[in-house]
Formats: C-alpha cells, structure tokens, sequence
C-alpha cells in the first residue's frame, strides 16, 4: 500500500522479540508503513536489546505502567492475553490504537475484531480503542469463506486444520527442529512445548479441551467467525498440530443455502481481494506450506462440489501463519484505519 509522504506517525510494537514481533518489524519495512517514529517494547528479558529498523538500531524499552505510549499514533501488541490485559490502559489513555494479537479481547462486545478483507469498517468503532487480531486459523478461513457468502450465505461449515508448529511461537518451531534432530539420530526427543512428540507425528490436540469435547482453539474457529462475517454461520473444526514449520494448513467443507457450482466458487476466489487460487489437479498444482511459508495471501485449491452434500463445496487452503495470521492481518487493519483517516 502507497501512502502520501506527509502521513506520518508514531507506532510500537509490544513483544517485539517473539516470532510475531520481528514479523512486524519486516513487514513495516516492506509496506513503507509510515511511521517517522518506531518504539519498540517488552520484558525484562529482552530490553535493552536492539533491533535494525530501516537501517537504524532501536533499543528494547521495558514495558512498564506509566505514560510510555503518549504520543504514539498505533501500537501492535504481541505478548501474551495476560500482559495485553494488564497493559491496556496504559497503552490507550492517551489515544494510542492497540491492535491486539492475543485471545484477550476477541469476544469483548467493546472490541472490534477484523480481518480487513472482511470487515474492515468494524474497526472504525472501537470505544476502548481497542481492536483485536483474530486466531491465526480462523483469519485465513474468513477470508475464503468471504468470496462465498457473496454468492450464497453459507450455513454450515466443517473444517480440519494441519497447523504449523509457528502457531505455538519461535520457541515450538526450534523445538520441532531439535526433535527431528534427535529423531533421525537415534536420541530420545525433547518435549515441552507440545503435548507430544510432534517430529514425524501429528497431534489431534491445540489448546486446552473444554467441557464439550472441542478444544479452545476449534470453538474460536467457531465464535469468531460469527462475530467477524456477522452471520450464524454454524462451523465446525478438528484443530491438529503438524510437523511443518510455518504456514497453517485447512480442509473446508462448507454448505450454502443455495448451490453454487465449484466454477462459480473459483472465479470468486479469483476476483477476491488477498486470494491466490493454485487449482490444476492434473498438473499436481495446488497449495502447500512449504511452498506459502514468506507470502501474505490465502491460497486456496482443491475446489471440488461436495459429493455427500448438493449444497456443498469444499476447498483447500494455505496461509503464512505468522504473516497472514498474525502480523500482517494487524498491519493492514493500520493501514485501513490510515485510508479511512482514523489515524
């Protein structure tokens, strides 16, 4: 995105150590977000250490209580539900914008959650100012979902994620590295990220269980996407943890009130803004995480009708699960309020 050089602001970036938070710093870099002024902030662990951004050092200030974020414009928050609570009022009560990216808020009837594909107007009220970042895994599916709900609303959905190691941070990807280390050598893994091995495994469990047999993570595929497409859209989900470093993974089946065909499905895919459509079976082209891991779409395959459902169609797709479900859906929800001069 192009912005006029003389918008120019104040931006933080909270956790800025964590896998999530040096997503930001490259991604701010590359979109030229404009912002003369970056502050970066976290834990007693990491201030003091410092980071390159558009060739100049900053240093890690220790978030604190006080009066730190005056004059920041928006500030991009990554460090867990507890300190996003706890930091709330410090980081808004001057008029900053938190874009948050834990759990913390997303279902607060005060707290807009957006994916600007979607239902990027929600975040032109926030009372509180605050704006939540939804689950990695739902982001990518609403955007799919989206290009849908413009052909026929979309009553059910069912859906099987394979997400990345990525979605349990920086440190689960390096233990997925080391346990395949150990595995392939012979030497008993190291498991502490993870419920279980996950080198060569996959793990049918993300987030804790609830009463209900779902575990946290599939019922917020299931609440945040009524609250973010407005709708009483019925999903699904079986979340399972997969060997893959980065790029989360999802199998979506979906009904619609009406039949709409795979082709009519497809060029709405095709003409969906944040879309890239990988679809030739024949030719073995369809997307992977392997091939997704640094790109800032959804890519979508697999279009097919639903042979046990005439008012289904089901689909295939990718997404960067640090970029897209994370960072880069923050960023652009900025630079939506930036277009509509709401910062």
């Amino acid at each position: 995105m192009n912005f006029q050089l003389s918008i120019k602001m104040k931006a933080a970036i909270v956790g800025v150590s964590g896998a999530v938070g040096q997503e930001f710093l490259r991604i701010l870099s590359e979109r030229n977000f404009p912002c003369d002024e970056l502050l970066l902030f976290g834990s007693e662990r990491s201030a003091g250490r410092e980071y390159e951004f558009r060739g100049k050092k900053i240093a890690v200030q220790l978030l604190r209580h006080g009066d730190d974020f005056r004059g920041v414009d928006v500030a991009f928050v990554s460090a867990g539900g507890g300190t996003s609570k706890e930091f709330e009022q410090d980081i808004t009560r001057h008029g900053t914008i938190m874009i948050d990216n834990s759990s913390a808020f997303r279902m607060d009837p005060e707290v807009p959650l957006v994916v600007p594909e979607v239902n990027g107007a929600d975040a032109l009220t926030a009372p509180r100012g605050v704006i939540a970042n939804p689950n990695c895994s739902t982001i990518q599916m609403v955007v799919a979902l989206q290009a849908i709900e413009q052909l026929s609303h979309i009553t059910r959905v069912h859906v099987a994620t394979y997400q990345a190691a990525s979605g349990a941070g920086a440190a689960a990807m390096d233990e997925l590295v080391t346990q395949t280390k150990q595995a392939v050598s012979g030497e008993e893994p190291t498991v502490e990220k993870f419920a279980h091995q996950l080198a060569f495994n996959v793990i049918p469990h993300i987030d804790v269980f609830t009463d209900n047999g779902y575990t946290k993570e599939e019922l917020k595929m299931h609440f945040e996407t009524q609250k973010i497409m407005h709708s009483d859209i019925a999903v699904s989900a079986t979340c399972v943890r997969v060997p893959v470093l980065r790029a989360h993974s999802e199998s979506v089946w979906v009904e619609t009130a009406e039949p709409v065909s795979p082709e009519t499905v497809r060029a709405a895919f095709e003409g969906f803004e944040g879309i890239t459509v990988v679809d030739e079976p024949a030719a073995k082209q369809y997307p992977m995480p392997l091939m997704i891991a640094g790109t800032d779409d959804v890519y979508v395959g697999r279009i097919r009708g639903d042979i046990a459902n005439p008012r289904g169609v089901t689909f295939w797709c990718v997404a960067d699960q640090i970029r897209k479900g994370a960072a880069l859906n923050a960023v652009q929800i900025a630079e939506y309020l930036i277009k509509e001069k709401k910062i």
